[in-house]
């Protein structure tokens, strides 16, 4: 693995939308954490790709791409991050210039959403190092959940370092509106609990495995899989640890995606499955609900599957860096991830 460098007091961070961009009355908002990343100590970098929005997207294709390679190629820039995720990302792939990234400077890219299209794409093509957690819009300073908050810490560490988190207390069921409220930190109020899906094949409900870390939204990666822009194995022969979460899946849909993952062989070489809490809800009038479509596709593997997890597009989200080395433990009612950067 090529570990982008740790970020500092002074660290460059552009912020681009190559997905979606942010809408006028979410300016304020934006105002807010870009100002917080200053705050933190960066020296901020803004994008002409940033500020509107038409059609799920900031700006036209070609105007991203231009802007994302730019910000790639430029050996300032510490970290490029997004103001959250969006639709389309995917359209970008083909068009990057991934031998002249080859020459770049490594550099961290963070996000979720379709924000881990690009994630997966440049751990796979380039073998960087990118980083699964909280967007931009999220991360206030008066945002202090222990996922949440420690994002910049986790980044500061260099190669060889680790770090443990443990599971949330709460997670937040209803999106706080950012045109009304600019300053609005998450509502945690339901009960987060991991649970082991597949527990016929252990003689506890105590599991512990280890893998190199690989995954991202479900939604995208279920299609990506296989292609170079989502090659897992292609960087190393270790066990993986998928973690993947479902966004907009149906019932339905969400079998269909893990089912055909697993049956492409997507999960040869795993060592176990994180799935995140399931952002859609439930119709109570459907013939399946998403546990029963998650159990039908995994539930028979001989490895840990262990779902409601922190990744998700409900927060708080831990951070997940792929191509780290991780550690997952579940006893009782606690869990928690230690990630070795090696």
């Amino acid at each position: 693995m090529v570990y982008p460098r740790p970020l500092t007091e002074g660290s460059k961070i552009a912020i681009t939308a190559f997905s979606s961009g942010v809408p006028k009355p979410l300016h304020a908002r934006l105002d807010l954490v870009l100002d917080d990343l200053r705050t933190r100590g960066f020296e901020v970098l803004e994008g002409q790709c940033l500020r509107d929005n038409q059609k799920h997207v900031s700006a036209p294709r070609e105007h991203r791409l231009r802007e994302l390679m730019q910000f790639m190629c430029d050996d300032s820039i510490d970290a490029i991050m997004a103001p959250w995720g969006g639709e389309i990302a995917m359209e970008l792939l083909d068009e990057i210039d991934w031998d002249r990234l080859q020459q770049a400077k490594p550099k961290w890219l963070l996000g979720f959403s379709d924000i881990s299209t690009l994630l997966s794409a440049i751990y796979s093509k380039l073998g960087w190092a990118t980083c699964h957690c909280t967007n931009l819009m999220q991360l206030s300073l008066n945002q202090t959940d222990p996922l949440t908050s420690k994002v910049f810490e986790h980044l500061s560490l260099s190669m060889g370092s680790s770090f443990t988190q443990s599971n949330a207390k709460f997670y937040e069921a209803q999106y706080a509106d950012y045109s009304k409220k600019p300053n609005a930190c998450f509502s945690l109020t339901e009960p987060v609990q991991w649970k082991l899906l597949n527990k016929h094949c252990n003689s506890s409900e105590s599991v512990t495995f280890s893998g190199r870390l690989v995954g991202g939204c479900l939604d995208i990666h279920a299609v990506l899989y296989g292609s170079e822009y989502f090659n897992p194995e292609f960087n190393t022969d270790e066990p993986l640890i998928y973690y993947l979460e479902n966004a907009e899946l149906t019932p339905t849909q969400y079998f269909r995606a893990l089912q055909g993952l697993k049956l492409r062989g997507a999960f040869n070489k795993a060592s176990g499955i994180l799935i995140g809490r399931n952002a859609v809800t439930d119709n109570e009038q459907a013939p399946l609900s998403s546990i029963e479509a998650l159990e039908m596709a995994l539930g028979q593997l001989s490895i840990p599957v262990i779902y409601d997890v922190d990744v998700s597009h409900l927060a708080p989200n831990l951070t997940l860096i792929n191509g780290a080395h991780a550690v997952v433990t579940l006893k009782n009612n606690d869990a928690d991830i230690t990630q070795l950067l090696i």
